[in-house]
């Protein structure tokens, strides 16, 4: 276990991103200070631990700041190596098989996923839920890679860094699905991810962390009703 003072997480509650942080800590089994940031009046703190980005989250370990999110998740299990379960494998292959699938996941699924909500268009929107679904799909293959076929996740037995990564967004995958009508992660096109994320939503650290869904689509809805109004109208 960390010890008192010793780990800071400056966060924001709906964070798909944040819970990722939080998933790797609990998963490590290890105690921290956790700080909710108002992103429209950011604290000195969060200014300072991130002057580039001035996002969330950002880990504090021993006074020094850790940011963006997949960096957060590796630096605790590199920093924390004999705390807990490992999540990014000893073998070099495989960590590079995985780190493939993290990338991957970053360009390929979270880019379009996260701008349907901020475009206006109707047509913007459908193709970027169009992008989302096709990349998703492919994902079903980096979990049969990854696990290599000796367990039901990323990791194969236990949970890895992809399955941290990803399964952060899962609250917010339902409430995508819930907003547009949309299943992103199919049982009958995908389902050993579907599979995939019902296991996961089982496990004790994600039940510890995992954002309530409807808190969720209530918070996207607020933010896309701000940034329908702040975004002039083009049509």
């Amino acid at each position: 276990m960390a010890g008192d003072g010793e780990l800071k997480l400056l966060g924001l509650w709906a964070s798909p991103y944040v819970t990722r942080a939080k998933l790797a800590l609990q998963i490590k089994g290890l105690s921290y200070e956790y700080v909710e940031e108002d992103l429209g009046n950011k604290s000195e703190l969060l200014l300072s631990s991130n002057p580039v980005h001035k996002l969330v989250p950002v880990l504090i370990h021993h006074g020094k700041p850790v940011c963006e999110s997949s960096v957060v998740v590796q630096y605790i299990d590199e920093a924390f190596a004999g705390t807990g379960p490992p999540l990014l494998p000893a073998d070099p292959y495989v960590r590079a098989v995985a780190r493939f699938w993290a990338a991957y996941l970053e360009d390929r699924v979270v880019t379009p996923w996260g701008r349907m909500f901020r475009v206006k268009n109707e047509e913007e929107k459908a193709e970027a839920m169009r992008q989302t679904i096709t990349a998703v799909d492919a994902l079903g293959g980096g979990l049969k890679e990854c696990s290599g076929g000796k367990g039901p996740f990323f990791g194969g037995e236990s949970v890895g860094y992809v399955d941290v990564l990803l399964g952060g967004m899962v609250s917010w995958v339902k409430a995508t699905e819930m907003m547009s009508g949309d299943k992103i992660i199919d049982a009958a096109k995908t389902p050993m991810l579907a599979a995939w994320m019902e296991r996961f939503c089982e496990l004790d650290a994600a039940k510890a962390v995992l954002q309530d869904v409807g808190a969720v689509v209530e918070y996207a809805r607020a933010v896309q009703a701000r940034l329908a109004a702040a975004t002039p109208d083009n049509n």
